[in-house]
């Protein structure tokens, strides 16, 4: 019987969700599952999960009690509401969830560790053990430099808003458990810079991708490349055999309902035998490479500005839905 395209990438590449939607998540049934800032505050605002955000507002008002303003009590809720999700999808995946740290920390490292640690806190007060945790955390130099430390203390994480070789480097070198590099947002930027359109192995993501892909393997690191940040199956298939990649639940139902043949496209045999030229990763290399890309200086910005963007609206939805809950108000949000 002939194969859907979604078992053949099952044979070679881990697949998780890249979704905060837990009803999609059980449909599909990934083996991990990913979040990030706009999935959150969108998943918050769907009716179905409405129980999670007031019983996580409602702790809040407990904990901090009735003296407490809407706002305290909202900033608190806001703190535990990616993990109230990470624990419900925890239920449904058998393997990890990566819940983000806040991306308006994402040049302070001191911070991102702290923020890291009452994370992981919370799951494990919850009994949630770390090998099922990673932590999510912006490509930026700070960042990674955060990620070192506390992968040395055991907490495994997942650094994002990757857009770049130098980015991946830097995070292989400091030990880091897995990479996110973006296809479709690299795609967006080199469509709107040149006003071409790019398809498979052309596009530019997908080369980006390939690219890290083959020098880890090359020089056998042992940070796990997860693709992400598709915007058509296209993309995805060109990268069959990636260590894993996160697909949002529209393209994981294409794929499911997709007949044909999907070959294998990285191999990690195939890498270890390329020409690659190792390139010693330092913080002056890493910022001159950085700023050397438009692309991903341009690309690193917009997404922490837009994580952060997305952060501050659930913030707000947050104030709202908790003046309704205690005013006895029916619920809008």
């Amino acid at each position: 019987m002939p194969k859907t395209l979604l078992e053949q990438l099952r044979a070679c590449t881990v697949v998780v969700a890249d979704t905060g939607d837990i009803q999609a998540i059980g449909e599909f049934r990934p083996q991990d599952a990913t979040t990030n800032p706009s999935l959150i505050t969108a998943a918050a605002q769907l009716p179905q999960y409405r129980p999670i955000v007031d019983g996580v507002l409602l702790e809040a008002r407990k904990e901090l009690g009735a003296a407490a303003d809407e706002a305290a009590v909202a900033n608190l809720a806001f703190q535990r509401l990616a993990i109230a999700f990470g624990k419900k999808i925890l239920e449904i995946v058998p393997g990890r969830v990566s819940t983000e740290v806040d991306a308006r920390l994402s040049y302070d490292t001191e911070a991102t560790i702290a923020q890291a640690h009452s994370i992981i806190a919370q799951y494990d007060a919850a009994g949630i053990g770390r090998d099922r945790i990673l932590i999510k955390i912006a490509s930026t130099w700070q960042g990674i430099r955060a990620a070192a430390v506390l992968e040395r203390e055991g907490i495994h994480c997942n650094l994002t808003l990757l857009f770049g070789l130098h980015q991946a480097i830097a995070a292989a070198e400091a030990g880091v458990t897995l990479i996110s590099p973006f296809v479709g947002r690299i795609l967006d930027w080199y469509r709107t810079d040149t006003g071409k359109e790019f398809y498979e192995a052309e596009d530019p993501g997908v080369i980006s991708v390939t690219r890290i892909y083959n020098y880890y393997k090359k020089f056998d690191y042992k940070t796990q490349v997860m693709g992400a940040s598709f915007r058509n199956i296209g993309e995805i298939t060109e990268l069959a055999g990636c260590d894993l990649l996160t697909i949002s639940p529209q393209l994981l139902g294409e794929l499911e309902s997709t007949i044909g043949f999907m070959p294998r496209k990285l191999d990690p045999v195939a890498a270890k035998k390329m020409a690659i030229e190792r390139i010693v990763m330092d913080k002056e290399t890493f910022d001159f490479l950085h700023e050397s890309s438009r692309m991903a200086s341009d690309k690193l910005r917009e997404g922490i500005d837009g994580f952060s963007a997305a952060l501050v609206k659930l913030e707000k939805l947050l104030t709202e839905r908790l003046a309704e809950l205690e005013n006895r108000v029916p619920a809008t949000v």
